[in-house]
């Protein structure tokens, strides 16, 4: 559960982006176009701050000090991840790939699909997204407190499963223009269907390599996926429907795809294992912690 506490910092940043955006939307346009846009932006510079001092300030882990006090460290940490671990890190890139593109559609997409397609009022889909994040801040710690009875593995795929199946009644309920309807979409593809799969993330891909790189494999996997999966996902989902003629069963069919794909991926993922703390590469000491099996067979 304490792994995603952090995480759920990501309802807090979507409910501030949308609050801000809400509030520019209320100038007229002229104003915003030319330079209400750059408040939100310039506002920012307080998170700088404040991400700076946490990151200043914040202790390592028990296994990154006994890799300082018993072995070396890696010059290039992120050569030997592609060396040595590529197996994990594509497992990651493909099995995170998923929930990030979703999020992406839940969030962004779908606030332009439906004030430019459907026609629904812009602040409707900011309030319904603002609750969504909301939730988030939620969901997020309670899904990670179930990961740890469950397995972090098995809520992840859970997850996708739950994702895959939910593409078809999100765009149905979107297409309904009914209020109700598409608030409660919008609430539940960011709030419930999203921290399934984000919750228990943090622990699970922490487990795929040793701590000496585990920053730089973690941070390398995330982010690559995080360009190939939710970066492009809006402009694919565009692409996408405008294909179908405005019929969005082709994001459907690219959604379900991509959840498919990342179980499968996560699959390779070991559900019993030992985290390699540190390699002293001089003596060939090897340091080793067992981690408790929490994924259950």
């Amino acid at each position: 559960m304490v792994p995603s506490l952090p995480q759920a910092s990501t309802g807090g940043g979507l409910m501030l982006a949308s609050i801000a955006l809400g509030l520019v939307s209320l100038l007229p346009e002229q104003a915003l176009f030319s330079w209400g846009w750059r408040i939100p932006f310039l506002a920012s510079i307080v998170l700088l701050g404040v991400g700076w001092y946490i990151r200043v300030k914040v202790p390592e882990s028990p296994d990154f000090e006994k890799v300082k006090e018993q072995a070396e460290n890696i010059k290039v940490p992120a050569l030997k991840v592609f060396k040595q671990h590529p197996k994990q890190l594509f497992t990651i890139i493909v099995a995170r790939a998923a929930e990030n593109a979703w999020f992406y559609i839940a969030s962004t997409f779908t606030l332009a699909y439906t004030t430019t397609q459907l026609g629904i009022p812009r602040q409707e889909i900011l309030f319904a997204t603002i609750c969504g994040a909301a939730v988030i801040l939620f969901m997020t710690p309670l899904c990670g407190h179930l990961s740890d009875k469950v397995g972090q593995r098995n809520m992840f795929m859970f997850g996708l499963c739950v994702l895959a199946l939910f593409s078809y009644p999100f765009f149905s309920m979107l297409n309904t223009k009914d209020p109700v309807l598409v608030w409660t979409a919008i609430v539940l593809a960011i709030g419930v269907v999203f921290p399934i799969m984000y919750a228990p993330q943090a622990q699970l891909f922490a487990r795929q390599f040793p701590a000496e790189i585990r920053y730089s494999g973690i941070s390398i996997s995330v982010q690559l996926a995080g360009v190939l999966g939710g970066g492009i996902a809006p402009l694919i989902a565009t692409k996408l429907l405008s294909v179908g003629g405005g019929n969005p069963y082709l994001i459907m069919i690219y959604i379900g795809s991509m959840a498919m794909i990342a179980i499968v991926a996560t699959t390779f993922m070991p559900r019993d294992q030992k985290i390699i703390v540190t390699d002293n590469y001089k003596n060939q000491d090897r340091i080793s912690l067992e981690t408790k099996a929490t994924d259950s067979s």
